[in-house]
């Protein structure tokens, strides 16, 4: 199991995130490509950003189980958002996917464009 890294002499986590994440020995890393909202079909799905951060989750949750992992072995994540201001709806939603006490490592940054006009797009790393 990964361990939470944190420490007084840094910021805080701005939200449900930790400072790092320290991988158990002999892990491997798996590295999930970016999520937008897609359905398995192809088709973009439009809805809240809460909807569209749901719907990147669960595909990467999808893409590791079928590594033989989940969530909860995530180690680090990336959102991309096209609106910085949805950053609290996408907090909100992305808490929910990681409950448990060691959150993974996390940058958000705010981007121009993602393809097929996606306003959120996910990605993770994990071991497994």
């Amino acid at each position: 199991m990964a361990s939470s890294i944190s420490t007084s002499e840094a910021p805080a986590a701005l939200g449900p995130y930790s400072q790092a994440t320290l991988l158990p020995a002999g892990a491997r890393i798996l590295y999930v490509s970016g999520q937008i909202p897609l359905q398995p079909n192809g088709a973009l799905t439009s809805g809240t950003i809460e909807e569209e951060t749901a719907l990147c989750l669960s595909n990467a949750a999808a893409i590791l189980k079928q590594a033989g992992t989940t969530l909860g072995n995530v180690i680090k994540a990336t959102v991309f958002l096209t609106d910085i201001n949805d950053f609290a709806a996408v907090n909100a939603e992305y808490e929910r996917w990681f409950p448990g006490h060691v959150k993974p490592a996390r940058s958000c940054v705010e981007v121009r464009n993602l393809p097929k006009g996606a306003r959120v797009e996910v990605e993770v790393v994990a071991f497994v």
